[in-house]
């Protein structure tokens, strides 16, 4: 094997690892078919920004078709009833309805969406915190091998115990991109979702085709960090699910919690070590590669393997040194909002929320 060609692959071969550890990134963007010109800013963006069609919005067939040709991931962005009073878009999910009027009106909405692959709800505080209402839900989505994308407008939402043994997988948003129109507020929640992204392993950010919320993704995406991938959300069903994101069998209660392992008190680090990033990786083992096959042709000996300075043992001491119709608009979330003063999991990041989901 020539030099050339034995770097070539070890370079393949830490990419590849650099790319399965990158933080993964999904951007849905809700509302479409209202405001055309808009949307076909939206994209004209990279392919794995996924996009969410109202059902009875002018132009949701034709984005739907539009957005397909270009290989890109639909959802079906269904009104649901939220817990403000507010007048309600033409067949908005309630908790009242019967099973059938739900997997009517879902029926009604995948002939409106063509090639969805899921659905997500706009608004739908009052609809997702009702357990038979989203059973209902559930349902009917069994039929279509959709998943749901829960926009987690309500800290209690059902969405996950309704699931259970319909085989219908669930995904929740963290983050809300565009509560604001103001462009630092908007470029401050997607650095978030960024940052959730690497520190969790991935993220779904919510955003809405408005001229500030395009205006921001049109200056990041491209400097978008390396360690982080955009992806569809589909991407993410296989990911391992996080706590609270998963329904638990039929017939089986959870389990109960162990208290966590606090272990001794010298075992514990006062200080995290700094991150260390998958680009920052891979360009110091090519560049110990490189440096290795540079003193092969110069005729040196490459170091022996065995033969390692470990340097002086360890005192046992921690090591401190490391320092309504036709009004979109009214997607934004509920009073009743998610508490995200904690960042335990399954708690979403909904940054700052208004009234109406």
């Amino acid at each position: 094997m020539s030099i050339k060609t034995f770097s070539t692959a070890i370079v393949t071969l830490l990419l590849a690892s650099a790319a399965a550890q990158a933080g993964k990134l999904a951007i849905v963007i809700d509302d479409f078919g209202y405001r055309p010109a808009t949307e076909n800013q939206v994209l004209a963006m990279p392919v794995n920004i996924s996009i969410a069609v109202l059902p009875d919005a002018p132009y949701a067939h034709a984005m739907a078709v539009k957005a397909h040709q270009q290989g890109r991931e639909i959802l079906i962005h269904l009104p649901m009833a939220p817990l403000s009073k507010q007048p309600l878009e033409r067949n908005t999910l309630t908790p009242a309805m019967s099973r059938e009027q739900v997997a009517d009106i879902i029926h009604q909405a995948s002939q409106k969406v063509p090639y969805a692959v899921g659905l997500n709800n706009h608004m739908g505080s009052a609809m997702t915190s009702s357990l038979s209402g989203m059973q209902n839900v559930m349902q009917a989505l069994s039929r279509y091998s959709y998943y749901f994308l829960d926009s987690m407008t309500i800290s209690n939402s059902q969405s996950v115990p309704a699931a259970a043994g319909t085989g219908v997988r669930v995904l929740k948003r963290r983050v809300f991109l565009d509560d604001t129109d103001n462009e630092a507020d908007i470029r401050a929640q997607f650095n978030r979702a960024v940052a959730l992204a690497r520190r969790n392993g991935s993220a779904i950010a919510i955003g809405h085709p408005h001229p500030a919320t395009v205006r921001v993704l049109q200056q990041m995406l491209p400097s978008l960090p390396g360690d982080i991938v955009l992806v569809r959300p589909s991407m993410l069903l296989n990911e391992r699910p996080e706590p609270g994101t998963a329904a638990p069998p039929i017939g089986k209660p959870a389990p109960a919690r162990r208290p966590a392992f606090r272990g001794v008190p010298y075992c514990s680090s006062r200080q995290a070590p700094p991150p260390v990033y998958a680009d920052a990786l891979v360009s110091a083992i090519a560049s110990s590669v490189a440096e290795t096959w540079r003193g092969i042709l110069r005729g040196e000996t490459p170091p022996q393997a065995g033969k390692l300075d470990l340097g002086k043992p360890d005192d046992g001491k921690p090591d401190n040194s490391t320092p309504g119709i036709g009004n979109p608009n009214s997607n934004k979330p509920d009073s009743s909002k998610p508490d995200d003063s904690s960042p335990a999991v399954g708690q979403p990041d909904a940054g700052k929320t208004g009234v109406g989901k």
